[in-house]
């Protein structure tokens, strides 16, 4: 815990150990043991989550990043060319569109966030990761920040739990991450379904690319849904072998 509080390696507390700690960061850390014995989620209770290649700040503003949503930058970046605007729906912490500016070669990254709170946070961390390419943090509903250009990338890990899901998680995250970062109405679909609804008419016509984080449980309605907006989707397995993500790209292309 001390070492994610300092921002540094655990090895490295461990070869200062000899060294005194300043009464700033003892406090920090007491503070912090306290937050966590309360319940409060590691990464909340250090104020920051290690995502891909970034130490980002974090907090209850936004949802804590997972594993599996690195897997999604991976397909993505291995699936489009250089070059063209890339943006992140629903950007939260900002750690996908930040990956996407730091791994990718983007002209630009939009990150787009319906919370005021959280695109907050997502603009601290743009300045404290300080990516080569540029990127801005717009407040809006999904998609409709992103009208009037056309894009070569987007990716979202949207809000993809049912209501009766959302109740039924463990206290741990139901008590203190963003539900609206969780629940997409009775079936968990609704965000994703507008997004594949829109993605057609914005992204590039050659070279586009939607991919989205799903629940592994709905991967045949996903894969349906974008079918129905004239969009070809393929599911890729996490690293678990679950149906994680579905990337769309528009029929014409197939």
């Amino acid at each position: 815990m001390f070492a994610a509080l300092a921002g540094v390696t655990p090895g490295a507390v461990w070869l200062a150990r000899q060294k005194p700690a300043a009464e700033t960061d003892l406090t920090r850390f007491q503070e912090a043991v306290e937050r966590r014995a309360a319940g409060v989620p590691f990464a909340y209770a250090v104020g920051r989550a290690s995502f891909r290649l970034l130490t980002l700040r974090l907090d209850g503003r936004a949802l804590i990043p997972r594993p599996e949503t690195e897997g999604l930058v991976d397909l993505a970046l291995a699936r489009v060319a250089p070059g063209g605007l890339a943006a992140d729906v629903g950007t939260g912490s900002g750690c996908l569109a930040l990956a996407l500016a730091v791994e990718g070669r983007f002209e630009r990254v939009v990150a787009v966030e319906r919370s005021p709170a959280a695109a907050a946070l997502a603009r601290e961390n743009v300045a404290l990761v300080r990516p080569r390419v540029p990127v801005e943090v717009v407040e809006g509903h999904l998609l409709q920040p992103l009208a009037g250009r056309r894009w070569r990338l987007i990716v979202a890990n949207p809000p993809y739990l049912s209501d009766a899901e959302y109740a039924a998680l463990d206290p741990l995250v139901r008590d203190y991450e963003p539900a609206t970062a969780l629940v997409s109405g009775p079936d968990g679909l609704a965000a994703t379904a507008e997004l594949l609804a829109g993605a057609r008419g914005l992204l590039e016509p050659r070279g586009g690319l939607l991919a989205l984080e799903i629940d592994e449980r709905r991967a045949a309605a996903v894969r349906a849904l974008g079918e129905a907006a004239g969009l070809a989707v393929s599911v890729h397995d996490d690293l678990f072998g679950k149906p994680r993500y579905a990337l769309a790209v528009p029929r014409e292309e197939v």
